[in-house]
């Protein structure tokens, strides 16, 4: 399987422990292209969220469900990263528009200090 960047995927996350997420959600594909392309199983991904109180946070962007290829508006959660086994991914939903990746973008830079 090949997957890239700015794809919102479905993915099992198993089971949530304290603050991380869990359950069947949706993750937006973040990781390098030339990652996505090589030999590793996994992929990092941002965990996606349709609770829009999220949106207050500092660097999270909101993803609306016509753009996303979701059922419902989203927040793209900059603070849970997300590393996922390509075998957990279940179901491509769509792919993010590259003006709403730079926001992310901008979210990664603000909460890993790049």
């Amino acid at each position: 399987m090949v997957v890239s960047r700015g794809e919102v995927w479905w993915a099992e996350l198993g089971e949530p422990g304290g603050s991380e997420p869990g359950y069947p959600r949706p993750v937006l594909v973040v990781q390098a292209e030339s990652f996505n392309r090589s030999r590793l199983p996994t992929v990092i991904g941002i965990a996606l969220t349709s609770n829009t109180r999220y949106l207050d946070a500092p660097g999270n962007v909101l993803l609306p469900a016509y753009r996303s290829g979701l059922p419902k508006d989203s927040v793209a959660n900059v603070t849970q990263l997300v590393t996922v086994d390509e075998d957990y991914l279940t179901e491509r939903a769509g792919r993010v528009p590259r003006s709403l990746m730079r926001r992310v973008d901008d979210g990664l830079r603000l909460v890993l200090d790049l």
